[in-house]
This record gives structure tokens, sequence and C-alpha cells, in this order.
């Protein structure tokens, strides 16, 4: 007998096969394979016609990540312009049984499809829409080719656009337009900003107004408030005389000798006055109405 021994990295699965059929796939390890001594199995052959011994075949499939890049594919867009594009896409071999037994080799048709999916996003797309929407591009080339690949055992993990090359009249008009979108784009945050800083004052003056406004009015009634709480105070006043007097009255009404009192009192004021001239009984003498007259 003849030992073989192999090693699988974990970087790789092995499918094992046994005279061309696969019977398991084989995880990272060592692994020993017993073959039958050659000259042995030839002398068998010949005097006992038996059967051969299997043939042995392992096959290794690498099932890291990997790139593959789909370099200047030229395609026309839906408005008539030809642009060349080069796709990124990352993937990884999940089902290494799928992946030699589906498709003759899994790589070529993964470039195949990534292509095909590419021509078709594009040939729907406008120029405009392709230069200010990259990420659709990468979306539908993503969707369209992860249900195919994931039949043939590999999983899309990422599809982006790496390049965008345009003919040479075209990109010149392109930096023209935008250079002019730039400067559109600079002339309206310019225009923004003085609309806003315009708004600011006139809002600042609307403010200062009204504020004005507001202390005026609040003067205006702190100034009628204090014109009404004098002219409350000056009526209480004069109410509170008049009471007075209406007392006073009724006291000489009552008792006549405080009148008389009151009168002498200014009598005696009068006296100290040496300006003062006192008449008494001047209305008789001249036979006028009863009336004492002072200067």
């Amino acid at each position: 007998m003849v030992n073989r021994e192999i090693i699988i990295k974990d970087t790789h699965r092995g499918l094992y096969y046994e005279n061309g059929v696969l019977l398991s796939i084989l995880e990272a390890g060592r692994y020993e394979i017993r073959d039958r001594d050659r000259g042995w199995v030839r002398l068998q052959r010949l005097l006992f016609r038996r059967r051969r011994p299997p043939l042995v075949e392992i096959v290794l499939v690498d099932v890291r990540e990997r790139d593959l890049t789909i370099k200047g594919q030229e395609i026309l867009t839906s408005d008539k312009v030809a642009i060349r594009v080069s796709i990124i896409v990352q993937f990884q071999v999940t089902d290494p049984r799928s992946a030699l037994h589906r498709v003759q080799d899994y790589e070529e048709r993964l470039y195949s499809d990534v292509q095909l999916a590419a021509r078709r996003s594009l040939a729907s797309m406008t120029l405009e829409e392709i230069l200010t929407n990259r990420n659709r591009l990468s979306e539908d080339i993503s969707r369209d080719v992860t249900g195919a690949a994931a039949s043939y055992g590999v999983a899309i993990l990422r599809a982006d656009v790496k390049d965008l090359i345009f003919p040479g009249n075209l990109q010149e008009i392109m930096n023209r337009v935008l250079a002019a979108e730039r400067m559109s784009q600079a002339q309206l945050v310019e225009a923004r900003t003085k609309a806003e800083v315009q708004q600011i004052e006139a809002d600042g003056r609307l403010e200062a107004k009204r504020r004005e406004a507001e202390a005026q009015a609040a003067a205006s009634h702190l100034a009628a408030e204090s014109e009404a709480q004098v002219q409350r105070i000056k009526t209480e006043a004069e109410i509170q005389a008049l009471r007075q007097r209406e007392q006073a009255a009724q006291a000489y009404s009552t008792y006549p000798a405080l009148l008389r009192l009151l009168e002498l009192e200014t009598l005696k004021d009068l006296a100290r006055s040496s300006n003062a001239r006192i008449y008494v009984g001047f209305d008789r003498l001249h036979g006028s109405p009863s009336n004492d007259r002072e200067e």
C-alpha cells in the first residue's frame, strides 16, 4: 500500500473525488490517502482480472474574499453618449460544489454577468444621471448579479464603479459645465447669504419698532394711570374739603357762638395788618343792605 498525505489550509476547501465521482467536501486539516502499489495492482489485473482500485483526486477551491475587475467596457447611455466604465466586484465562493459543477469557470461566468448587468443599467440611464447618481449603477449591478451568482455558489459582497472615462471633447465640455455649476452655486450661496442678512436686518428693525411701540404704549398707559390717580386724589381731596365745610356749616348752625368766635379771630388777623380797614354799620348809614366790607 502507498500512503499519500495532503494538507488543506483554512483558506481553501477540498473536493474529494473517487473515479471522478464527488464523495465529500474536505474542510481545513490534514488527510491521509491510501493507494495500492502500482506493481501489485498490475499483477492483480493480469492474473486475477480483478477490478482496478479507485483513482482518488482532490480539487482545491479558494474560499477567500477576492476582487474581480471588469475593465474598459464601452457602453452607450440612453442619450447616445459612449462612455468607458470599469467596475470592481468583491466576491466569495460559498458553495464549492456548485462553483465547480454548475458552471465551467465561475470567475469567467461572474465576469460576464457583471458586464451584462452594467450594460443594462447604463443603457437605461442618461449621462447626467450617471454623473449625479453613480450609486444607482452599483445598486443595479449588485441587484442583478447577486441572484445569478448565488446559483453557482458565489456571493457578491460589493460592486462599485471604479472609473468612468468620457470622450475627449465631452470631458472638456463637462469641465466647463462643472465650472459653471460651481460658479452658479457660489453665486446662489452668496445671494442666499445676502438675502438672509437682509431678512435678519429687517426682522431686527421690525423687532425694534415693536419694542418701541410697546414701550410707548406702556409709557402712555402709565401716564394715563398716573393722571387718573392724580385726578382721583384731587377729587377725593375736594370731596373731603366739601365734607369738612359741610361739617363746619352744620357745627356753625348748631353752635352760632362758633361762628362768632371765627369772626373775632378773623378781625384779630385783620387788625395785624396796617393797611386793613374795617367798616362797621356802613350799610345802615347809607341806607344800603346790610353788608360788611373789607379791604
